[in-house]
């Protein structure tokens, strides 16, 4: 496999998140030594101290290491990454612990052990560390591979979406176009920079994120191009609060496939049209996005597309925002609604 090809597997040690985890991690272990049984007396306070405070240190040490040696690391083969990756923690523990040891028996403190047992100290410190290293190191790779894995199901959905948008509404829209060049070439030359605008937006759907005052214009510029086609059958009302928090980042196309849904599964499957109703909103401490239109009522085992669509849409603002994003929908007498709660910091 070539170099550029090769899936990095060596996790980053240089995050905040990353080596505040390997400090908590070496806690634990100071924890579970001084609380397991044992014949001897158990710490003092001040021993406890004395062992976190050591704990902490190499735990520190040993992930700035990794966060530095990571790029040689995932440079070198399997085999000598691997070893790369035992070796470090054991070299810089054993060389830790035996700072260590030479200043407490110069010091006459007693926390370590007797002048002649020496290389029991430093080798235990060593396996220890190097064990939980690789323990730790196996977990952030799996938990790595996990967000990897959800971000590529994410994208995924986004190139689905995409998809299912283009043909379907590319091809009446050029048609509504084509209708209005000869009479209203203004109107029609609108309706391409909208068209524009969209199928841009589309594009870049998996690239970086949004804004919600960008997602709100970019379903104001598909509600234009689909009035021309609908003509009065299609009125829309936005109720957009005054706080608003317009420059929340979000995914890329989660306003207008909702929007889009009740338009097509709404609005145009009725004989007189209806009314659209976009609601924006602080709701306690979360962005609340709503919309409502009238619609058929639900057929057993009929199209679900709009079910796909906000499927895909919820799975990439959970990812997005963790378990705190909720998308509702509700079909009854009164027409369909779709909502979006987001946490707001």
């Amino acid at each position: 496999m070539a170099e550029a090809d090769r899936r990095p597997w060596f996790p980053d040690f240089c995050r905040l998140p990353r080596i505040a985890a390997v400090l908590a991690i070496a806690e634990l272990v100071v924890l579970i030594i001084g609380l397991a049984p044992a014949g001897e007396a158990h710490w003092t306070a001040q021993e406890f101290l004395a062992a976190s405070t050591f704990a902490l240190w190499l735990g520190l040490t040993i992930a700035v290491v990794y966060c530095k040696a990571g790029p040689a690391v995932e440079r070198l083969p399997p085999a000598l990454g691997a070893l790369a990756v035992l070796g470090l923690p054991l070299l810089t523990a054993a060389f830790g612990a035996w700072c260590v040891q030479q200043i407490d028996l110069g010091l006459g403190t007693g926390y370590t052990l007797p002048a002649g047992q020496r290389l029991r100290f430093v080798g235990g410190v060593s396996a220890l560390a190097m064990l939980i290293s690789v323990l730790a190191l196996r977990y952030f790779y799996v938990s790595e591979q996990w967000r990897a894995r959800v971000a590529a199901q994410a994208k995924a959905e986004v190139d689905a979406l995409q998809a299912r948008i283009r043909p379907h509404f590319l091809f009446n829209s050029m048609n509504t176009i084509a209708a209005l060049v000869r009479d209203d070439p203004a109107t029609a030359e609108r309706a391409v920079e909208d068209l524009s605008e969209l199928f841009r937006a589309a594009l870049g759907a998996g690239h970086g994120d949004s804004t919600l005052a960008e997602e709100i214009h970019l379903a104001e510029r598909y509600l234009a191009i689909e009035s021309l086609r609908l003509g009065p059958r299609l009125r829309v009302r936005w109720d957009v609060a005054a706080d608003a928090p317009m420059d929340l980042r979000l995914p890329r196309l989660v306003l207008q496939p909702l929007v889009e849904n009740a338009v097509v599964h709404g609005i145009a499957k009725l004989a007189d049209g209806g009314e659209v109703v976009i609601e924006v909103g602080r709701e306690h401490r979360a962005l609340r996005l709503a919309i409502r239109n009238p619609a058929p009522a639900p057929r057993p085992g009929g199209d679900t597309g709009n079910h796909h669509a906000q499927d895909s849409i919820a799975q990439r603002l959970a990812y997005h925002f963790g378990a705190g994003a909720r998308l509702l929908r509700r079909h009854d007498e009164a027409g369909y609604a779709c909502q979006i709660e987001l946490p707001l910091p």
